[in-house]
């Protein structure tokens, strides 16, 4: 799409991303919109990355603007035999937000799931109070499931989240399919 910007690209998680993505996670305008938002340790996070470097369930990918690293990306829960997988991302660099970045993640991951894992459904669950994000997912087709009353814990109250998908067949017929 043509208000995407130019630079953008999604790499894989590496090795040497332990430390900047604990440092993401545990930033409060990222931590704000996740299942959990308490400090993650070193230990907590040791073995949440051990994980995310292996697994044919997931994959995690880092997000750059410009060769910078600006957020991060993944697939998890992915199911050959059902024919679907989740995704979450978030854009930990404040100044990138709203530029396109999302948007370009968002088409990146679809066309991944759809054309090269050729999986049938892609899900996701987003924070009711993430209303731009449900917003951008609607945007590009995906259709709200339902909702999860009360499903998370976040300051000292619930949240609903929002379940989401979008199937193969309408991600076929849609303009964001073929573009690169």
């Amino acid at each position: 799409m043509s208000d995407e910007p130019s630079g953008v690209r999604l790499r894989s998680l590496a090795l040497a991303d332990t430390v900047r993505v604990r440092e993401w996670r545990n930033l409060p305008e990222v931590a704000a919109y996740m299942y959990t938002d308490h400090q993650i340790s070193e230990g907590e996070h040791a073995r949440w990355f051990a994980g995310a470097l292996t697994g044919d369930t997931r994959r995690y990918w880092i997000i750059e603007l410009d060769d910078e690293p600006v957020g991060l990306a993944n697939l998890y829960d992915i199911s050959q035999l059902h024919g679907r997988a989740y995704w979450a991302f978030y854009l930990a660099d404040a100044r990138v937000r709203g530029r396109g970045v999302g948007s370009f993640t968002e088409r990146f991951v679809m066309r991944h799931v759809f054309a090269e894992l050729e999986l049938d459904k892609l899900c996701c669950e987003v924070l009711a109070t993430n209303e731009g994000v449900v917003k951008m997912h609607e945007r590009y087709g995906f259709r709200v499931d339902g909702l999860l009353r009360q499903h998370v814990r976040k300051g000292g109250g619930r949240v609903d989240v929002v379940t989401m998908s979008l199937l193969r067949e309408e991600w076929a017929v849609g303009r964001w399919s073929a573009d690169d």
